[in-house]
Formats: C-alpha cells, sequence, structure tokens
C-alpha cells in the first residue's frame, strides 16, 4: 500500500471519530481554487446556508487553495472518507473510469452559457453523474468557472504561434490532443504549481479563465492573453457515497436545497467576476490582452474540430451529438427573440 494512501486512511478514521466524538456532523469541502473565485465564493454561500439551517447539527469546513490536497490527491481522499465535499475540475474523472466527463474540455464545443447550462442540467449531466455512483462518489451539482483564454510569454494570434510551445494542462487526453492540434507540447501539471513553472520557464503558458490567471497572479508572470473562449472549465460538486447516504434523509433534503441556491448564485456571479478579472488583468499593465478576430477564431476552430472526432469512442458520440444539438436550439431561440 502507497504511503499516502496509508496517510489518507488515518485521516479519514482520525475524521470519523472527531466527527462521533463531536456529536455533529463535520462536512470537510476541499478545494484548489482560491477563496475569492466563483468556486471558492459559492463553497463560503454552502456553507452559511448549510449551518444557518441545521442550527449547528452540521459544520461545513472550507479548504481553499490546495490546503489539504493537491489535484492528484483530492480524489482519492475523497473515495478513502478523509474528506466529504470536493469540487474537482471535469477533467479530472477519467482516470477513475468516467471518460465521459471530458465532453467539457472538448475546444469549441460550446458557444455560450446557455448551452452549457442545459448540457448539465440536463440528460447529459444525469448521465454522467449515474456513472459516478459506481465509484462510490455522489453527484450534487455542476458549477462554472468560465471560458478558457489561452496565456503565454510571446502572442497567441494565430494557430501557428503556438508550435512547440510548453502549454500546462490538466491531466486531460482531450487537452492533450488540443495542444497538440496547435502544434503545442502539453505538460501536465497540478494548479497549485503553475504560478512558479510559469515564473521559472518550466512552462510557456497556460489556458484559464480569467479569475483563476488573475487570483493566482498568473497574469504577473505572463506577458500575453489572447481572449479566444476556445474550452469550458467547469466543476462537479461530488461527496463519498457512503457518507452521504448514511445522513438522516432531513439533513439531506436541507443540505440539497442549500447545494441549489448555491449553484444559482454560483453560475449567476462567474460570468461577472470573469468579465472582472480580465479588466484587472488590462489595469496590471503586466499582460498585453489580445481578443481574438472572428476570422482568425475560425481558422482556431477548424484546427481544433478534428478532436472531437477522435474522443467520440471513449466520451460517447451520443453524448457529442446531443450537446451538438443544444448548442443548435440555443441558436435558433436566440435568433428568434431577436
Amino acid at each position: 500500500m502507497k504511503l499516502g494512501t496509508m496517510l489518507l486512511m488515518v485521516l479519514a478514521l482520525s475524521a470519523s471519530s472527531m466527527v462521533q466524538a463531536a456529536d455533529e456532523i463535520v462536512i470537510k469541502f476541499s478545494h484548489v481554487v482560491a477563496p475569492d473565485t466563483p468556486k471558492g465564493r459559492a463553497a463560503e454561500k454552502f456553507k452559511q446556508l448549510v449551518e444557518e439551517r441545521t442550527k449547528g447539527k452540521v459544520k461545513v469546513e472550507v479548504y481553499p487553495n490546495s490546503q489539504l490536497y493537491k489535484d492528484r490527491e483530492e480524489m482519492e481522499a475523497l473515495q478513502l472518507g478523509a474528506v466529504q465535499m470536493l469540487a474537482p475540475s471535469l477533467s479530472k474523472f477519467r482516470p477513475m473510469g468516467a471518460p465521459e466527463f471530458e465532453l467539457f474540455d472538448l475546444p469549441y464545443i460550446f458557444p455560450n452559457y446557455e448551452t452549457v447550462h442545459r448540457v448539465m442540467d440536463g440528460d447529459v449531466g444525469k448521465h454522467m453523474f449515474a456513472k459516478l455512483e459506481t465509484k462510490g462518489l455522489h453527484g450534487l451539482a455542476f458549477w462554472d468557472n468560465g471560458f478558457k483564454q489561452m496565456s503565454a510569454n510571446k502572442p497567441l494570434h494565430t494557430v501557428a504561434d503556438f508550435k512547440g510551445l510548453k502549454m500546462r494542462i490538466q491531466s486531460s487526453k482531450v487537452l492533450d490532443a488540443q495542444m497538440k492540434a496547435l502544434g503545442a507540447n502539453p505538460q501536465v501539471m497540478a494548479f497549485s504549481e503553475v504560478y512558479t513553472a510559469l515564473q521559472q520557464g518550466v512552462v510557456d503558458g497556460t489556458e484559464n479563465p480569467p479569475d483563476n490567471l488573475y487570483t493566482q497572479k498568473m497574469h504577473e508572470v505572463q506577458k500575453h492573453l489572447t481572449v479566444s473562449d476556445h474550452g469550458f472549465l467547469g466543476y462537479a460538486v461530488i461527496v463519498n457515497k457512503k457518507f452521504w447516504e448514511g445522513l438522516p434523509a432531513d439533513i439531506r433534503a436541507t443540505l440539497e436545497q442549500a447545494m441549489k441556491e448555491a449553484t444559482a448564485f454560483e453560475r449567476s456571479i462567474a460570468k461577472a467576476e470573469n468579465d472582472e478579472a480580465l479588466n484587472k488583468v488590462r489595469a496590471a499593465k503586466t499582460t498585453e490582452v489580445y481578443i481574438l478576430p472572428n476570422e482568425e477564431r475560425a481558422k482556431w476552430r477548424a484546427a481544433l474540430l478534428p478532436v472531437h472526432k477522435e474522443f467520440e469512442s471513449s466520451i460517447g458520440k451520443d453524448l457529442i451529438q446531443m450537446s451538438y444539438a443544444i448548442a443548435a436550439q440555443v441558436q435558433k431561440e436566440k435568433v428568434a427573440a431577436k
């Protein structure tokens, strides 16, 4: 048994003993981003709602910025019960046997937030959460981070500009294929390590929604940012299934309602905070912000769309086609509303 796994088991047993001794339900909610991001603020919103409505029966302890676990560790910690709740990015589920979640990593599959939310909240999202039950996990909600932009220490105006660049990605076969399609060299790295890697030149650039870029101060070590909206970064709020099913029914119902409200809050602020973060990056004057023109965006899209075909067998052709259909329906409604 790995030392890390043994340590997680000890922590899980210790946490369980503490909960029983204190005669209260403790939910350790771990995540890897800053408290002042949409995810960080929504986690605090959830904590506030739960503690108010259960009148102290449930305590939610939020641990941001990888205080407890890094990207590669947190899922194992949840399965072992060392923490009870996570909000990992959707790229994290393939390694545990749920490649369908990499649908959200496909470049240029979601043209807007409306499409993303219909995919998340409809049959596609339900199908994905059902897959988690066999992994000892239970899905509660999908949260937004936002549309991703490309950054580097050189201008990224054309597809050719990516050639040979070392670009940090999350652990995702789709994102690996995306960067290779652009001619870059993908480098998998934990989120908590990215700032230092950019600062030291270990990697040349990365992709992030503006809010992550700004709150992690990556704009201080990236000279150029291209607003490309090429991909979407989202999260799944998940709990340890055994822990969840062991809760009293009334407590579960309260937590579900609190999560529903926290989700609405999170989505309502995500786009606004990304827009504000982009303005702050501009104001800092450390990074030149370039808006990708529609003509060039079409060329990026053409270079990246073959990635969809490449992953039909693993993600599921039906899920990809359903996402296309939802995007088309949203567009049709937008045109009709004008």
